[in-house]
């Protein structure tokens, strides 16, 4: 349909005429639909009168909003940093305050070793701690240096771990965790105790233990040479300790100087003797030598060694092949050693005949000389008589009259004493052996001095 282009609306445009049973004529209507109708036509006009009305109404004059410089968002940030800035210097200040207050202060200094709290010691002594932390005896708790300090207690070898700890004011709280000994370690001429690890610690003073006495251990050697010896230890001990027989408490040494043989040392009241258990199933070897050791003794004279490395075979006192020489225990190392509960028999060096680091003696008879076959006898040397310096003439004496024994007066010679010292020397003899003549009697006496005065 095309629209009209004047300004009003015909009716025919708003209500079509629909179509019905009256076409050509129009319908009767209703009272509701008339009253619908012209709600309608009135809503219709206000709309009309609004769209007419529209093009020719004044624009509304805006009222101008004043402004700021900055936006309300930017001045609240501005505040809140202008907030922080304050809060920060201040504590600042407060902080410079409690560190000058806090370094010069006497509250905060370690008076004395009463102000140190140490915990966890047995076998560390007070000193050795005092020699670490001595130095801070004096000194502002805030300036010591707790790892520094930590780390050097842990070089002492009983002390496997350490903490410090600062408690403001003036304390420290320094807590000790002490190494396990598994036995004693022989390194050169002193007996040490030894941790799991292969960590050499020093003998203690109160405590005594039932270990047996490692050998093979040297003087210098890293820990990683000595971690495969301990982990051989530790698998031997656990295997003669399990199902609760404690068979190790029975060993006086353990040798592992060879991991490819270990050899115990059994402390038997009959006398000790040298098992050799190789290098595995140590239970099951140890527990054929518990059930033979006797039937071996009346065997042989003397029971030494016995060899179980080698399946169903053993050997009864073999030759042992050369070990090197152990260093003799000095008498206080040996002392320490047995008060700390080292069994006699590890105490006592033992040295290998078929060992060829043994020392030679300083002469040796073999079996030439031992034959008397063979011995010549040497001429014995005449030693050459001195001439005396004055010569025995004897008494003679007539005929039918008895003769006295002679008397010695010969003297020797000594030209290399002191006159003093040479009569009384020379004497000496001659005194002794008229001391043993026996003396005549008065008559035969008297007649002597008549015939020598007859003559």
């Amino acid at each position: 349909m095309a629209r009209n282009p004047s300004g009003t609306i015909l009716q025919e445009e708003l209500y079509p005429s629909s179509a019905g049973p009256w076409r050509g004529e129009a319908r009767p209507e209703s009272s509701a639909e008339s009253r619908s109708r012209a709600e309608l036509d009135d809503a219709r006009l206000i709309d009309l009168d609004v769209a007419e009305e529209s093009p020719f109404l004044r624009a509304q004059k805006r009222v101008p909003a004043r402004r700021g410089s900055l936006p309300k968002k930017t001045v609240g940030r501005l505040l809140f940093a202008g907030i922080v800035v304050v809060t920060v210097g201040f504590g600042s200040l407060l902080a410079a305050g409690l560190y000058n207050y806090g370094k010069h202060s006497w509250r905060f200094r370690v008076e004395s070793s009463d102000n140190l709290e140490i915990t966890g010691m047995e076998n560390v002594s007070k000193a050795q701690i005092m020699e670490v932390l001595g130095a801070d005896i004096g000194r502002n708790i805030f300036f010591i240096p707790l790892a520094q300090q930590k780390a050097q207690l842990e070089q002492i070898p009983w002390v496997e771990s350490a903490s410090v700890m600062r408690f403001v004011p003036n304390r420290l709280n320094v807590e000790i965790h002490e190494r396990t000994p598994v036995a004693f370690a022989r390194v050169g001429p002193r007996i040490e105790l030894i941790d799991a690890g292969g960590t050499l610690m020093e003998l203690p003073q109160k405590h005594k233990y039932s270990f047996p006495v490692i050998l093979g251990m040297n003087l210098g050697e890293p820990l990683t040479t000595r971690a495969p010896r301990m982990k051989a230890y530790n698998e031997l001990v656990q295997e003669l300790d399990s199902g609760g027989a404690h068979y190790s408490q029975d060993l006086s040494e353990v040798d592992l100087s060879d991991l490819e043989n270990v050899k115990v040392r059994v402390n038997d009241p009959q006398g000790d003797v040298l098992v050799q258990l190789g290098s595995s199933d140590y239970l099951k070897r140890y527990k054929i030598y518990l059930g033979h050791v006797q039937q071996w003794r009346q065997q042989f004279q003397k029971l030494e060694t016995v060899n179980l490395r080698y399946d169903n075979q053993v050997i009864v006192n073999p030759e042992m092949e050369a070990r090197p020489k152990q260093a003799v225990l000095s008498a206080s190392a040996a002392r320490a050693a047995a008060a700390a509960g080292v069994k006699p028999a590890a105490l006592i060096t033992k040295i290998n005949p078929h060992d060829r680091s043994v020392p030679k003696p300083a002469f040796e008879l073999n079996e030439k000389k031992l034959d008397p076959k063979t011995v010549t006898a040497k001429k014995p040397v005449k030693a050459r008589a001195k001439k005396p310096l004055v010569k025995a003439r004897p008494a003679v004496a007539k005929k039918g009259t008895a003769t006295a024994a002679p008397k010695v007066v010969a003297t020797t010679a000594h030209t290399n004493l002191r006159p003093e010292i040479r009569k009384s020397a020379s004497l000496a003899p001659v005194a002794a052996a008229n001391a043993a003549i026996p003396k005549p009697s008065p008559a035969i006496t008297k007649r002597q001095t008549n015939t020598e005065t007859n003559h």
